[in-house]
């Protein structure tokens, strides 16, 4: 569905596969019943290690290929970015605290979920 589970703002220089340790661990430790995670290639060695020292699955897309195809469930994650960029806030980083931007994040995610109710 896309709900958001966990969020972390983080450096640049933080490699994705360390910040998304942190953000897993995070949703692990809100929701203990998770069984496993889906990532793309870019989350090879470190993460999917990680992921299994939780005793946890990951579900690692295949590379994406030159021509055009439907890659399943990585569609999820970048609709869900694409959420956030209708929040004004969130459309640069405005932001210059770290609680602060995700704030707007988790904001901008219950404005889309009231929508969806309404």
């Amino acid at each position: 569905m896309g709900n958001l589970l966990a969020v972390t703002i983080h450096a640049a220089n933080v490699h994705d596969t360390v910040g998304g340790c942190e953000v897993f661990s995070n949703a692990v430790n809100k929701y203990p019943t998770i069984k496993g995670v889906c990532a793309d290639e870019g989350y090879r060695k470190t993460f999917e290690n990680f992921v299994a020292e939780l005793n946890k699955q990951v579900e690692i897309s295949k590379k994406i290929k030159p021509e055009w195809h439907i890659l399943p469930k990585r569609w999820r994650v970048e609709r869900t970015f694409s959420w956030m960029n209708h929040s004004r806030r969130l459309s640069k980083d405005y932001e210059i605290a770290l609680d602060s931007a995700k704030n707007y994040v988790f904001l901008s995610h219950i404005h889309t979920l009231l929508k969806r109710i309404a």
